[in-house]
């Protein structure tokens, strides 16, 4: 049976979805913007806090259930400019460690809220 996963560190799902989904031993996490909880806003500054604040949320989900960083195996990350992938791989490190996951990376032309970036995770224990 799937168990429905919510943060209340993380910021609340902005349409018909939940932050995760546990099935099985997986976690599966939706895309997450860059949305700080406490205020409701978009972290201040360019697209290097807008991924601190990405990966923070995603860190708060995984740790609601039960997982960390060491647990996830895929991640893949959209940017508006693939200008901003040596940023991103910077701010990646920093959440991630060897063996790293595999990623995928996407430029795609929009993202809601007009954010700069969003990730989503799939992490299995």
């Amino acid at each position: 049976m799937n168990k429905t996963i919510a943060s209340p560190l993380a910021p609340a799902a902005v349409g018909p979805y939940s932050q995760a989904i546990v099935a099985g031993n997986t976690i599966y996490v939706s895309g997450q913007l860059p949305i700080d909880a406490s205020t409701g806003e978009f972290a201040p500054g360019g697209v290097k806090e807008q991924l601190h604040q990405i990966f923070k949320n995603i860190g708060y989900i995984l740790e609601e259930a039960g997982y960390d960083f060491t647990d996830v195996v895929k991640t893949t990350v959209y940017l508006t400019d693939m200008k901003d992938f040596a940023v991103m791989n910077e701010v990646y490190a920093e959440y991630y460690s060897k063996p790293y996951p595999a990623r995928v990376a996407y430029a795609v032309a929009a993202l809601p809220k007009a954010a700069l970036a969003e990730v989503d995770v799939i992490a299995v224990k």
